[in-house]
């Protein structure tokens, strides 16, 4: 009798690779669609980006062992650290848009002001900033460690991702993840540091937790910069 191997039953949509990758791609198109109904979607998609976002982490939950929050001392330092470099690098070199937009390098301020846009309503304007710092702070980091970190890492080394180690270092693999992250960022050098930081921590550790933190504590500190400074360059 033939033996059908379990992984064979199971959907492809719920199959190691495509368990990490469809719920950031679904993420990321959600991203790409901020702006695209009337300039009050920047926000109100974000929002709804937000939510979708935690529906997605509960469905990934209990089936991507290496997506829970851990924390040490080197990822809180590495959190900090990557804060530091994320500002202290602005206006060293262009952003992306800046690059590809030269228009953009007069824009300053950026697009994504709440305080500005909902002038009339303050309320309103402080429960999106809050979203947006509980979402990069909560969502983005779970979803974004385990696409690039996990699943992009493993994958250029064997497609089998659930068959590399998180601690097997692997030089393409770590060259090619860590610019990818860069490269999906405007701040895209700040983006290839903090990558190599997160990775190293992955691989220090040969968890993702620590990862997560890290990516946590960086992305709050930001938010809570951007506020406090009025920055919005950077959101």
């Amino acid at each position: 009798m033939t033996q059908v191997s379990s992984s064979s039953l199971t959907p492809w949509w719920q199959q190691p690779l495509w368990i990490r990758v469809l719920p950031f791609v679904g993420f990321l198109m959600l991203t790409s669609l901020q702006g695209s109904f009337g300039e009050s979607s920047i926000y109100w998609v974000y929002v709804l980006k937000t939510v979708v976002g935690c529906f997605l982490l509960a469905f990934m939950w209990p089936k991507v062992a290496e997506m829970r929050w851990s924390c040490s001392p080197e990822a809180i330092a590495v959190g900090f650290l990557c804060f530091i470099v994320w500002v202290g690098l602005d206006g060293f070199y262009p952003r992306l848009d800046e690059v590809f937009d030269s228009n953009r390098a007069s824009e300053p301020d950026g697009y994504w002001n709440p305080l500005a846009f909902f002038e009339a309503s303050p309320s309103i304007a402080w429960l999106v900033i809050g979203v947006r710092i509980l979402g990069s702070a909560l969502i983005v980091p779970p979803l974004e460690e385990v696409f690039y970190r996990s699943t992009v890492y493993r994958y250029i080394i064997d497609p089998k991702i659930e068959s590399v180690g998180l601690g097997q270092f692997h030089g393409k693999a770590f060259l090619g993840t860590c610019l990818l992250f860069g490269l999906v960022h405007q701040e895209w050098l700040a983006g290839v540091i903090c990558g190599i930081a997160f990775q190293w921590l992955v691989l220090r550790k040969q968890r993702l937790g620590d990862a997560i933190s890290a990516h946590a504590i960086t992305n709050l500190l930001l938010g809570l910069y951007v506020v406090g400074t009025k920055s919005w360059r950077f959101w």
